[in-house]
């Protein structure tokens, strides 16, 4: 499992010609930053008395975001997983015809599963992104820079995620499933830069105080 290798090994891995660990596995890697960053946020604002009003909050939001760094990090080996998957069912014979009518639905089911990973992802980004803007907003000055790393670390997992769920989506002939997830698919998005938006504006005015 990616997660289990240390950050060297998994660099080396992704950097190697196996296609998988790939940008899935790096989308939900730059969510886990992301939200990890918005701990760390939490954490140098808990325990400080300029910030004792907010501080039942910040401990809030410091274990909704580490609850979902644990999401994004089983996430990395999820989407490999999944992408395996897809590899097998293309690896099943299609010497007869229930043999390939057996490998089409293989693969479909595969490549559906292949796409609901990164979706994930992409929900939530959008979760962890309310977070990043809380602890823009109430959290300490002095880690508003982190916040806004976090916001940004968090839309780039949505825009790789997305990339992932569209390729997975070209391969597939249910239009149904297609057109439902790419309208959820394009609804994230926007949600994200929206949200990004605003995080950015926060920590810009921040910033021009300090």
């Amino acid at each position: 499992m990616s997660t289990k290798k240390t950050l060297n090994a998994f660099l080396d891995e992704l950097a190697s010609s196996s296609p998988a660990p790939g940008g899935g596995s790096v989308a939900a890697l730059a969510g886990a930053l992301g939200a990890a960053l918005t701990a760390m946020v939490c954490n140098l604002t808990i325990g400080k008395k300029k910030y004792a009003s907010v501080e039942e909050e910040m401990e809030k939001i410091l274990g909704q975001a580490e609850e979902l760094r644990s999401g994004f990090t089983a996430l990395i080996d999820r989407d490999t997983i999944a992408f395996n998957k897809v590899m097998e069912a293309y690896g099943l014979p299609k010497e007869t015809e229930p043999q390939k009518a057996l490998r089409a639905a293989a693969v479909r089911e595969a490549t559906k599963e292949a796409t609901l990973v990164p979706l994930e992802v992409m929900k939530h980004c959008i979760d962890a992104l309310a977070l990043a803007q809380q602890v823009a907003v109430g959290g300490n000055v002095n880690s508003i820079s982190d916040a806004g790393v976090s916001a940004l670390m968090l839309h780039a997992a949505v825009e790789s995620a997305a990339l992932n769920v569209i390729i997975n989506l070209n391969g597939l002939s249910d239009s149904e499933f297609v057109g439902w997830k790419s309208e959820e698919l394009q609804s994230l998005r926007s949600t994200s830069r929206m949200m990004l938006e605003e995080i950015q504006g926060i920590v810009a005015e921040k910033l021009r105080k300090e």
